[in-house]
C-alpha cells in the first residue's frame, strides 16, 4: 500500500452537488440595507494576491460589509482591484478548511480524520525532531508562497533549517530578476521599479498589464496612457494592452529575443543609444556592438515576422523619447528556457537607453529601516538548499521548485520532510504530478498549512488549517517603492471555525521543539508594536491609521552625472558578463529559434483574467460569479478546421498524452493560427471545492515540453503544444 494515496474527495464533505455562491455565502435571508447598521473599520493588507494593498474593513453590526482601499496607500493609489474587493469572499467560503485534519486508514482506505490542535502539532513536531536527529535539520524543506510565510520561514530557520523553494522564483519571475542582477547588479523589485507614470514610451514584451491586475502597475499605466505615452506592445495575442497601443507588434510566439537583439542593432547602427549614459555606466559595449551587427532587422523579420520598418520605426520611437522609456521587466518571465538571457536582453536594451534610474524609466525604491525584533541568533546550516542538486542552476539566488521535489524522490531522497505553505504544486509545477506523488511516498513528513483545501492537501498527513488575512496579524508590509511607507494586516474578526493564525501555529510547533527563545510573544502584536516604536510609531497608531508614510532619505532618481558604484564584479551595467562567460554561458544573449508546432498541434500560450489569481480565488463565491470558468481561444481558420463554434466545449490534448476537462471555446481573431490560448488557474480536481472543481481546464497539465533555463533553474512554460480531442461517440 502507498504511504500516501491522494485523498481526491474528504469523507468530511458532506453529500450534496456543488452549492450555489449564494448559498456558499450564508444564504438569501433578508437583511437591512448595507450601510444603515453600526458601522466600524479595521485596517488590513489584501491577501488576494502578491501585491499586498493596504484596504479598510467595514464591518456593519459585527459583521463583514466591503473592504475598500486605504486613501493613505500610496502603494495601491487608495483603490483596490477587483479581486481585493472580493476578499469577504475568502473570509466567508464555506469550502475553507474549519478544523486539523490527519490522515488516517480505515477499512483499508486513506482518509482524512478531524483532530485536535495539539494531536496534530504533537505529531508535526515530534516528525521534525526524528528527522533532526537521523538526517539533520537541513533535511525538512519549505515549500511556500505568500507574505504570511515568513512565520514558518523563521520557525525552520531557528529549527535550523534555511531549505526552502518557492514557485515564484522558478515558475515566474527568477529569470528576470537574476538577469536584470547579472545587468545592473539589482533585480527589477517587486512592486516593479519602473516609473510608467512619467515615461513618454512604454514597450511591454508579452506582459499583460491590465488583465493582471498588478494594481500599482495597471495604474501608472492608465496614468500615461492619458498623457499620450506611446505604447509598443509585443504579444502574439491582440490582449488588453495591445488594445491601446501605437504600435501593436504580434510577433511569432518565442522570438522575442531576435527582436531584441534587433533593436539593440538599430540603435548602435544607427547612432541612437546614450552615448554619455552608456560611456558612463556601463562595460562591454564594443563587445555588444560587434555581437549584434548580424541581427539586422531584415533578418529578424524572416523570425518574428515583424517587418523591419516596424523595427526600425519602433526603436526610433524608444530613443526619441529616453531616457523617458521603459522597456518593461515583466513579471512571469519563465518562457522558453532562455528566459535569464531574454531578461537580460531587456535590461541591455533600458542601458543603452540610459533608463535605469532615470526619471520616466526605473526609480530607486527605498523601504523603511524597519528593525528586526530581538531574538538569539539562528543555529547555523550545515547545508544550503542547492546541495539537494549540486552542480546545477549556478545563478539561482533561492531554492528551484523542481529541482527540491526531484531531491525529495526515492529511498535515498536529499528531503525527508516537508512544510507546504499556501502553494498549490499540482497546478503550479509543470509535468509534476507523478513526481508529486513518488516524493510523497518517499517523504517522511508531509504537513501543510493553508486556508483552502487546495491540491495540495491531498498529498498531506497533517492539514492545519490556517485563518484568512482578515482573522490575523501579519509582518509589517514594507516593501522598496518610490516612497518608503508601513502598512498594518490586523484581524478584523476572531478566526471562524477552529482555525489559527499563522504565527500561533508557528509559536505552538516552536515550543514543541524547545525553541520557546525564539517566540518570547504571548500575541504577535507585541512584536510589531515594538518594531513599530523603533520608527516613530505605535500598533495603537497603526491601528487607528493602517498607513503610515515615511520621507525618503536618497534620490529617487540618479542625479546628471552622478559617480555611481553598481552591484556588479565590475561595479558598472554589465552589457558583457563575465560572470556568465566563467561559468560557460554566452556573456550576451543569443536567438535561438523555437522548436517547430507539430503537425495537428498549436503552441499552448496562457495568462491571466482580472477576476482571478491564478486558481487561488477560482472558489471564491463573489469572484466566482464574475468568471467561473476559463476558455479557450481559437482563430477562425482553425475553429473551421475543426469545426468548432463559439461557445462549443472541447477537450485538449497535449503532447504528453494529458487530455484536460472540457473548456469552453472562443473563436476570435485576437489569436493567430499557430497558437491557443487560456487563462491559468482552472480544472481543479479537489472536489473539496464545490464550486471551482471540474470547472474549465488546467494548462499546467498540458505542458509537457518544458525547456529548464540552464542558468537559473526557471521551468519553460511557453514551449508546449496542444491539439482538440474530439468526444469518442
Amino acid at each position: 500500500m502507498k504511504r500516501r494515496e491522494f485523498i481526491k474527495v474528504s469523507s468530511l464533505l458532506g453529500a450534496g452537488a456543488a452549492a450555489s455562491p449564494a448559498l456558499l455565502l450564508g444564504g438569501c435571508a433578508a437583511k437591512p440595507l448595507p450601510g444603515t447598521g453600526t458601522v466600524s473599520t479595521t485596517p488590513t493588507i489584501c491577501d488576494m494576491c502578491f501585491w499586498k494593498c493596504a484596504g479598510n474593513v467595514y464591518k456593519e453590526d459585527g459583521e463583514i460589509w466591503k473592504i475598500t482601499g486605504n486613501p493613505d496607500d500610496l502603494h495601491s493609489g487608495g483603490r483596490l482591484c477587483t479581486r481585493g474587493t472580493g476578499g469577504p469572499g475568502a473570509y466567508l467560503d464555506r469550502d475553507r478548511l474549519k478544523r486539523p485534519l490527519m490522515r488516517v486508514t480505515i477499512d483499508g482506505k486513506q482518509t482524512f480524520r478531524e483532530t485536535s490542535w495539539d494531536v496534530a502539532l504533537d505529531f508535526i513536531a515530534d516528525k521534525m525532531k526524528s528527522i533532526a536527529a537521523t538526517a539533520g535539520p537541513e533535511r525538512m524543506l519549505m515549500l511556500n508562497h505568500g507574505a504570511g510565510s515568513s512565520h514558518f520561514r523563521h520557525l525552520l530557520r531557528a529549527y535550523g533549517s534555511d531549505s526552502h523553494a518557492e514557485p515564484a522564483f522558478a515558475q515566474c519571475r527568477g529569470p528576470r530578476d537574476v538577469g536584470f542582477r547579472l545587468t545592473f547588479g539589482a533585480s527589477a523589485s517587486s512592486p516593479e521599479r519602473t516609473d510608467m507614470a512619467n515615461a513618454r514610451c512604454i514597450v511591454l514584451i508579452g506582459s499583460h498589464i491590465g488583465e493582471n491586475l498588478h494594481n500599482g502597475q495597471v495604474q501608472t499605466l492608465a496614468e500615461a496612457l492619458n498623457n499620450d505615452v506611446t505604447l509598443i506592445t509585443v504579444d502574439p495575442r491582440f490582449s488588453v494592452p495591445a488594445g491601446k497601443s501605437k504600435y501593436w507588434l504580434p510577433i511569432k510566439p518565442g522570438t522575442d529575443m531576435a527582436l531584441l537583439l534587433a533593436w539593440m542593432n538599430v540603435l548602435i547602427t544607427e547612432d541612437m543609444y546614450d552615448k554619455d549614459y552608456v560611456e558612463r555606466y556601463t562595460v562591454g559595449f564594443d563587445q555588444l556592438a560587434r555581437h549584434v551587427r548580424d541581427y539586422t532587422p531584415e533578418w529578424v523579420y524572416l523570425e518574428t515576422g515583424i517587418k523591419p520598418d516596424v523595427i526600425r520605426q519602433t526603436a526610433r520611437e524608444m530613443a526619441q523619447a529616453a531616457p523617458a522609456t521603459v522597456v518593461h521587466p515583466g513579471r512571469h518571465a519563465v518562457w522558453y528556457g532562455d528566459d535569464t538571457q531574454r531578461s537580460r536582453a531587456i535590461a541591455m536594451l533600458n542601458a543603452l537607453l540610459g533608463s535605469w534610474n532615470r526619471k520616466g524609466g526605473f526609480y530607486v525604491p527605498e523601504k523603511v529601516s524597519l528593525p528586526n525584533y530581538p531574538l538569539p541568533d539562528y543555529p547555523k546550516p550545515k547545508a544550503r538548499t542547492a546541495d539537494a542538486y549540486p552542480g546545477k542552476w549556478p545563478f539561482a539566488g533561492q531554492g528551484v521548485t523542481n529541482g527540491v521535489i526531484e531531491a525529495s524522490v526515492g529511498d535515498d531522497a536529499y528531503f525527508k520532510g516537508w512544510l507546504v505553505y499556501g502553494t498549490n504544486l499540482p497546478q503550479t509545477v509543470p509535468g509534476i504530478a507523478q513526481q508529486l506523488e513518488a516524493a510523497a511516498n518517499s517523504l517522511e513528513l508531509v504537513a501543510v498549512v493553508e486556508t483552502m483545501p487546495s491540491e495540495m492537501t491531498g498529498y498531506a498527513d497533517v492539514i492545519l488549517p490556517e485563518c484568512t488575512f482578515l482573522e490575523r496579524y501579519d509582518d509589517l508590509r514594507n516593501s522598496g517603492e518610490r516612497h518608503p511607507s508601513l502598512a498594518l494586516r490586523m484581524p478584523a474578526f476572531e478566526p471562524k471555525y477552529d482555525s489559527k493564525p499563522g504565527w500561533w501555529i508557528a509559536k505552538q510547533l516552536g515550543k514543541r521543539l524547545g525553541l520557546e527563545a525564539y517566540f518570547p510573544w504571548n500575541d504577535y502584536a507585541e512584536k510589531l508594536d515594538w518594531q513599530l516604536k523603533q520608527v516613530g510609531s505605535s500598533l495603537e497608531e497603526m491601528q487607528k491609521i493602517g498607513v503610515k508614510n515615511f520621507p525618503r532619505k536618497t534620490p529617487l532618481y540618479f542625479r546628471d552625472g552622478e559617480r555611481v558604484r553598481f552591484r556588479t564584479p565590475s561595479r558598472k551595467i554589465e552589457l558583457y558578463s563575465k560572470q556568465l562567460a566563467d561559468k560557460g554561458f554566452e556573456p550576451m544573449p543569443v536567438y535561438t529559434p523555437p522548436d517547430p508546432v507539430p503537425e495537428g498541434f498549436y503552441r499552448l500560450n496562457y495568462g491571466r483574467m482580472p477576476a482571478h489569481t491564478f486558481g487561488k480565488t477560482v472558489n471564491n463565491p463573489l469572484l466566482f460569479q464574475l468568471s467561473p470558468e476559463n476558455q479557450v481561444w481559437v482563430n477562425p481558420l482553425v475553429a473551421n478546421e475543426w469545426s468548432l463554434k463559439n461557445g462549443d466545449y472541447v477537450r485538449l490534448g497535449g503532447t504528453n498524452g494529458v487530455v484536460s476537462n472540457k473548456v469552453r471555446v472562443r473563436v476570435t481573431e485576437r489569436i493567430g493560427p499557430d497558437s491557443v490560448f487560456m487563462a491559468h488557474g482552472f480544472g481543479h480536481k479537489s472536489k473539496r471545492l464545490r464550486l471551482a472543481a471540474g470547472v474549465g481546464a488546467d494548462d499546467t497539465e498540458l505542458m509537457g515540453n518544458v525547456k529548464v533555463d540552464p542558468i537559473m533553474g526557471g521551468t519553460g512554460l511557453r514551449a508546449s503544444f496542444v491539439t482538440f480531442v474530439r468526444e469518442r461517440a
